[in-house]
């Protein structure tokens, strides 16, 4: 009888050593799973850039072709990617010498842009916020933008107030840009090319 009891004791420890073996795999595959989601969630589409210089692109984002990942991220923000027809939004979160983008530091971009109907550059803070200037100002469309005798401009993005062309940067931390093309001749992803000539951002100085 003792040895039929400690049989039944074993065969009872191995059955719930067997559960909780399955529910710690259930409870880490689920943890993993949850977490990697957040992850993408939280940052740049994982599929289908384009990267020229310093600027990312994705231009199936505003397509039917976007995948489930590109969708959920932008429900998730709540915006409205422009439509393969409409245009292009380009992101640049480093310089053209692959480094991040600081706002200790000042920069210069120039100087042309590829052909669009409209385009505009727009400076965002770590938290993905507009950065106001103290002239009010959030950006430059090429409207408005100043240019010299060969239609070529600068914008100069620093902290402290600088002539012409000016974007202030964020009191602290990195920061982005984004350059949105509107109406581009032919379709927009095909401006995507080697030979097509984007702005670079220039580094100048750092300070404390």
């Amino acid at each position: 009888m003792r040895a039929s009891s400690l049989s039944e004791r074993l065969v009872s420890i191995r059955s719930l050593s067997n559960v909780l073996l399955v529910l710690y795999a259930v409870l880490l595959a689920l943890g993993l799973g949850l977490g990697s989601a957040y992850w993408v969630m939280n940052e740049e589409p994982p599929f289908g850039v384009v990267r020229l210089g310093p600027w990312k692109a994705w231009p199936k984002l505003g397509s039917p072709e976007a995948d489930p990942y590109m969708r959920a991220i932008m429900a998730r923000r709540g915006e409205v990617p422009l439509a393969a027809g409409e245009g292009l939004t380009l992101i640049a979160a480093v310089d053209s010498e692959e480094r991040r983008l600081d706002s200790a530091c000042a920069y210069r971009i120039g100087f042309t842009v590829p052909a669009a109907r409209l385009w505009t550059l727009t400076a965002y803070d770590e938290a993905g916020r507009l950065v106001n200037s103290e002239l009010g100002r959030s950006g430059f469309t090429s409207a408005e933008v100043i240019r010299d005798s060969q239609d070529r401009f600068q914008i100069a993005m620093a902290r402290s107030l600088q002539p012409g062309n000016w974007l202030q940067l964020p009191a602290s931390g990195p920061f982005t840009i984004a350059l949105r093309l509107y109406d581009p001749p032919g379709a927009a992803g095909s401006i995507l090319s080697d030979d097509t000539v984007f702005p670079s951002i220039e580094r100048l100085e750092c300070g404390a």
